[in-house]
């Protein structure tokens, strides 16, 4: 009998943030296919015994390819093991979620998806913002900040992510900021528009950058750390 998926949304890195459905499945997990920033004290709710295998993918450094990914959640599921594939934030933005979905469903195995608190809202609670603002940001929006070659997106929709009345987070977006802030300028946003660096948030290292379009590139460079991060461009990253 095959086995069965649950694909753990972790949280921003907080264990403390962990949903209580995400931390019941990993206690009753027999193997747990973890992503790097889902590492570290939220293992500690796998039970004793489990198989914990790493399959991180971080830009810059050896990774796990993501076909070796797929066929070790199948392969382990076609055992009969209740798999749990632990993904940061919430595994359904920029998590790769969709190719590990399809495997399962070819390879007829189970699965179901626990979402989780998403690093975008807990970077904005870690600022003491929201991501809406009645009358000035009624729109939030989610970018990628690279695509699969590490560079900025070509198709990007300009236009929408220059929207001054709108909140744009920006997701892996540290190395290629600059290029984008020279096209939202071009495409009209003043560079005076509030920006926010929010890295390794909810973790012992987090660190809160606050500047404009204009600016951050400059002080990404000169502050970034290595850790995960955020950018937040609009009216709410002022504070």
């Amino acid at each position: 009998m095959s086995g069965f998926v649950s694909f753990v949304s972790s949280g921003p890195g907080d264990p403390d943030l962990l949903t209580l459905r995400g931390a019941e499945r990993l206690r009753t997990a027999d193997v747990v296919l973890f992503d790097d920033l889902s590492s570290g004290p939220i293992l500690a709710h796998a039970r004793p015994g489990a198989d914990l295998v790493g399959v991180g993918k971080r830009a810059g450094r050896p990774s796990a390819k993501q076909d070796h990914v797929n066929r070790l959640l199948v392969d382990y599921a076609l055992t009969g093991a209740r798999v749990v594939r632990l993904k940061s934030g919430d595994s359904g933005l920029f998590g790769r979620l969709e190719e590990e979905i399809v495997a399962c469903r070819e390879a007829g195995v189970g699965y179901e998806i626990v979402p989780g608190v998403p690093s975008a809202m807990a970077a904005a609670a870690a600022a003491g913002i929201p991501l809406t603002r009645r009358l000035t940001a009624r729109r939030v929006q989610f970018v990628t900040g690279h695509d699969m070659t590490g560079s900025l997106p070509a198709d990007l929709n300009l236009a929408a992510l220059a929207d001054a009345t709108a909140t744009t987070v920006i997701f892996m977006g540290k190395r290629t900021f600059g290029e984008l802030a020279r096209r939202l300028r071009a495409a009209g946003m003043p560079a005076d528009t509030p920006a926010l660096l929010a890295e390794s948030v909810s973790t012992p290292a987090q660190k809160l950058v606050r500047g404009t379009l204009g600016s951050m590139e400059a002080q990404i460079a000169a502050e970034a750390g290595d850790g995960p991060a955020l950018i937040l461009l609009g009216p709410l990253a002022e504070g």
